[in-house]
């Protein structure tokens, strides 16, 4: 699979670089607005990646913050570019295309779940599961879009330049037969050929923990190369959410690294996933 150039990274690439010109230059956004002849929530978007920017904005920007370096200039032209290509996944109509786009290009995704399988690692028959489980049933033609996202998603795993992937997997994941037992035992055999992988870990957080600083959260910390920062996808049934600020980040991270010295060892993790598989043999 190509190396992925995640327009959506580049627009958040983009905006932080914007961002950080406007202020070095004591602009406010009302100023900029004015300047350029258009919205304050436009300027706003542009910074957060929110919306693309156009070579025309670009331009404008450079001029009015006295960018003057041709190398300057041609990078912030180059993401906007890039900002406005399509990637793979828009093509699908997904309600969380925002996500995956962040993911495709992330060099490190730690994730933790609490109840399912994420969909990095999961196999066609348990998606189909998860989708026909939902209070609203999707059509059969769209949950095989689904399938066929999760698995376009997860070559990236095996790509030449892999993202750093580190999994925590609530025992409860590997005991819920979703899709059935012998669905169940398929989605377990994938988890511990994906753990092998060599930028690939994953552990399990057993039941005799107890209570752990997860335990009403399921979430994903996705990390960039570039200006794009660091953000903390956070997903239920009132939708979805993006978490940008330091103090946020660093909460689900700490989070993160205090669930690491709760779970098993990455080989003790699979035996457990491996005598989990055992309850789901056959149907």
């Amino acid at each position: 699979m190509a190396e992925v150039r995640s327009p959506t990274v580049r627009r958040r690439e983009l905006g932080a670089l914007l961002r950080a010109l406007r202020l070095e230059r004591g602009f406010t956004v009302d100023q900029v607005a004015a300047e350029l002849l258009c919205s304050h929530s436009k300027v706003s978007r542009m910074e957060t990646g929110q919306r693309g920017a156009t070579l025309r904005d670009i331009r404008d920007l450079c001029k009015l913050y006295g960018v003057a370096d041709e190398d300057e200039r041609g990078r912030l032209m180059d993401l906007a570019r890039e900002g406005k290509q399509q990637g793979w996944w828009q093509s699908f109509g997904l309600p969380y295309t925002t996500y995956v786009g962040l993911e495709q290009a992330a060099v490190s995704i730690q994730i933790y779940r609490c109840a399912t399988v994420p969909g990095l690692l999961q196999t066609a028959s348990y998606t189909r599961a998860v989708h026909k489980a939902g209070i609203i049933r999707l059509p059969d033609e769209v949950i095989e879009e689904r399938v066929n996202e999760r698995h376009t998603r997860q070559l990236r795993l095996t790509a030449a330049t892999p993202p750093a992937v580190e999994v925590i997997l609530d025992e409860a994941v590997l005991r819920r037969p979703i899709g059935g037992l012998s669905a169940m035992g398929e989605q377990l055999d994938r988890i511990v050929a994906v753990a092998a992988y060599p930028n690939v870990t994953v552990q399990v957080l057993p039941f005799k923990i107890g209570a752990h600083p997860a335990l009403e959260s399921d979430f994903t910390i996705l990390s960039f190369e570039g200006q794009a920062s660091t953000i903390v996808y956070v997903e239920g049934l009132s939708g979805y959410m993006y978490l940008e600020r330091p103090s946020d980040v660093e909460r689900y991270q700490e989070v993160f690294e205090r669930l690491r010295t709760m779970v098993p060892t990455p080989e003790e993790s699979v035996a457990i996933i491996t005598k989990a598989r055992e309850t789901h043999a056959s149907d």
